[in-house]
């Protein structure tokens, strides 16, 4: 086990490094770069003295080699748009989007695999009317799905419409209250297509599951439905949802980016978009940078938890 640790977090440090070299590159060969947002008032002085601080008047190579020796010591450089380090911004914008994520992460897991189990292990009119709301879940993507829930909440007043805390919660309490009160409306836009992906996907394993010869003797032996599939049915088909765990885990980045930005949750995805717009390229590197170890341990988490539940997979490494 620990020989395949190793070996997944040396996996994870380099898709790291390439997911922010090529951020940190592909920025600055597009057209333009951050001194266009100083405007036509800018003087040739001002521009140069910007173009010099950010490293634009080097080679590209150079400025990368630069960025990276800095980077290996978490110093990212600092952000033009907000004239700050850009590490802080990052952490801060990770943290918001963390929330978001492992709550949506935590719903579409535990909606997904319980309902999977049902859907597997049962017949009738209810399951079928879960396969049939998982089939339109899973073809939705978040944009449309938070478009939809925020037109629901607009017209309702269930949920607030947008944010991620009101701008009069002063106390700690209040703080507490007002993130609660906005999490359900970009949870359930992010959790609902995974957890119909978990449906499916535990549904159809326990299905095939429940009619192995090992799950036929244990019945034949009085073991009751509910312990028979609990407890010999399941564990063994769960490897099926830890399989693609870890890629479900990592689709939440890309998935939170178009919720963050519908709702105006104040995420990673919010911020690496307006790093976008401003050719911020110290600052896209550095929310690419986070966004590459979040998908990696993503897929470190997934790859962790099919080795504990298939032992046969650290013996092929």
């Amino acid at each position: 086990m620990s020989r395949f640790l190793v070996q997944r977090l040396f996996f994870c440090a380099v898709l790291i490094v390439i997911v922010a070299s090529s951020a940190l590159l592909l920025t600055r060969l597009a057209p333009g770069d951050l001194t266009t947002g100083l405007g036509s008032q800018a003087t040739a002085r001002e521009v140069s003295d910007a173009r010099a601080r950010f490293g634009l008047d080097r080679p590209i190579m150079v400025q990368w080699a630069a960025w990276a020796a800095r980077a290996v010591r978490l110093d990212f450089g600092e952000s033009f748009r907000y004239q700050q380090p850009v590490a802080p911004l990052v952490l801060q914008a990770a943290a918001n989007s963390a929330i978001l994520a492992g709550a949506a992460l935590f719903v579409a897991t535990f909606a997904g695999v319980g309902l999977g189990i049902f859907t597997g292990s049962r017949r009738g009119v209810m399951p079928a009317i879960v396969r049939a709301v998982s089939v339109a879940a899973v073809s939705m993507p978040p944009l449309l799905t938070s478009l939809a829930l925020l037109f629901l909440a607009a017209r309702t007043g269930w949920f607030p419409v947008g944010g991620m805390s009101s701008s009069d919660a002063g106390q700690q309490g209040q703080q507490w209250n007002e993130l609660a009160a906005h999490l359900p409306l970009p949870v359930l836009a992010l959790a609902l297509p995974i957890a119909a992906t978990f449906e499916r996907l535990q549904s159809a394993a326990i299905s095939e599951q429940i009619h192995q010869p090992f799950v036929t003797a244990a019945a034949a032996r009085g073991v009751p439905p509910a312990r028979l599939v609990l407890r010999h049915a399941w564990p063994v088909s769960v490897k099926s949802v830890a399989a693609i765990y870890g890629v479900a885990a990592g689709s939440l980045l890309s998935g939170s980016f178009a919720v963050e930005f519908v709702t105006a949750w104040p995420g990673l995805g919010r911020l690496m978009y307006d790093a976008l717009q401003a050719r911020d390229l110290y600052l896209v590197a550095g929310c690419a940078a986070v966004g590459g170890a979040v998908v990696s341990l993503g897929m470190l988490l997934g790859d962790v938890l099919l080795a504990l539940s298939d032992p046969r997979v650290r013996e092929m490494e």
